[in-house]
């Protein structure tokens, strides 16, 4: 039981949740209450599957220390780069390539930056020898296309005196194509096969700097009846990036849900909403074109047909039905909703939770130079640093700006 208290600290859980029904939890707490069964069990290998989602960065920090000094073995899955920066000593790094029709692995007993370093290095040194390879041989067969043009020409043209000329040109034309026919079975250096990047971007999308988003003053943030923080004011201008911190079960989610309705109705803005749990939007949508594009006609259509090759779906993927996708697919669902809609003003709850760390830190930058007003809530700490201009901590008492 000692133990038990212990670990509750630790993990920034009071005992009051313990007298909790587990459906009435938030993202954060459940996982944390996941955390704190392996620790109590004491197992000897711990299997983590996303263990970082949703939790808050104290809890972060904490886990990652505790992955840092344990002894025992851990095998977890993740998208959270600071995660695999920060503990990872041994990556197996799973790639669909082929346009998602074969898979690779690769398992090197090295860190994650290392891992990544060297794998960027590998990737372009040879990318150069395929290229300078491709070079040479294009070079060798054009020489040889015009030895063989010439012969085949000097063969149409010799007199037909001159038999002798005849048979050394036909006997030279056969060398030739003995040559042609060791070229073809030439065997190139390939230019890598890898899983490929995302590529998107907004559109004719920007919002004036002083415009006024926002003036946010809620008595009480509540679920059901439960007052989780008061006294609440956020004033909100331009095309301000901000984003809502917090420890889990504050109400972050909550929050962002007010925002979205208070904002949703506005006629002067166009607002899109990326929710924590996206099944809250696209249980309403059977198949992808369905959400994507409501109106179905053929110019809207083949946008989206374009935007979702951008985003790395297939084909099948386009017209599958949406509760088939992962939950990594279905984020970039959101985000080409987000661009088809042109909005200037996103709403967005923990935008890049499900998506790989190939494709994070495209979002990353895209969102960096995006020229409307971001409101969200994250715990990803690159995201932080890189997107985010203005940071708030949702506390008891209201929002503070750090």
């Amino acid at each position: 039981m000692n133990n038990l208290y212990k670990y509750l600290d630790l993990i920034n859980l009071s005992d009051e949740i313990l007298e909790q029904i587990v459906n009435t939890l938030s993202g954060g707490e459940k996982v944390k209450i996941s955390i704190l069964k392996l620790l109590l069990n004491e197992y000897d290998i711990l299997f983590l599957d996303e263990p970082t989602n949703d939790l808050d960065i104290e809890t972060l920090e904490w886990l990652e220390s505790f992955i840092n000094s344990t002894d025992k073995p851990i095998i977890y899955v993740s998208h959270d780069e600071t995660l695999l920066s920060k503990t990872a000593n041994m990556i197996l790094h799973l790639e669909q390539i082929k346009k998602k029709t074969d898979c690779r692995h690769t398992l090197l007993k090295i860190d994650y930056d290392t891992y990544v370093e060297q794998r960027i290095r590998g990737l372009e040194h040879q990318t150069q020898i395929a290229k300078s390879e491709k070079r040479e041989f294009n070079k060798q067969q054009e020489k040889l296309q015009r030895i063989m043009q010439k012969v085949e020409y000097q063969q149409k043209t010799i007199s037909r005196s001159d038999p002798h000329g005849a048979k050394v040109l036909k006997k030279k034309m056969h060398s030739l194509k003995s040559q042609e026919r060791k070229m073809d079975n030439t065997l190139l250096t390939e230019i890598p096969d890898v899983e490929e990047s995302i590529n998107f971007f907004f559109e004719d999308v920007a919002i004036p700097k002083h415009k006024n988003i926002m003036n946010l003053n809620i008595g009480q943030l509540k679920v059901q009846a439960k007052i989780l923080s008061k006294n609440i004011k956020l004033d909100v201008i331009g095309n301000t990036h901000l984003c809502i911190i917090g420890k889990n079960g504050i109400g972050k989610s909550t929050l962002i849900k007010k925002i979205y309705n208070k904002l949703n109705d506005r006629t002067d803005i166009k607002v899109g909403y990326m929710p924590q749990t996206y099944d809250d939007i696209l249980n309403n949508y059977e198949y992808v074109l369905d959400f994507i594009s409501p109106h179905g006609n053929k110019e809207e259509i083949t946008k989206s047909r374009i935007l979702l090759g951008n985003m790395k779906f297939t084909k099948e993927e386009m017209v599958s039905k949406i509760k088939d996708l992962s939950n990594g697919t279905k984020s970039k669902l959101f985000l080409v909703k987000l661009v088809l809609d042109k909005c200037n003003v996103l709403i967005l709850d923990e935008p890049t939770r499900n998506m790989s760390p190939l494709s994070n830190p495209v979002i990353r930058k895209v969102l960096s130079e995006y020229k409307g007003t971001i409101i969200s809530v994250s715990h990803d700490r690159k995201y932080i640093n890189e997107v985010i201009d203005n940071l708030y901590v949702l506390t008891t008492n209201g929002l503070i700006k750090k």
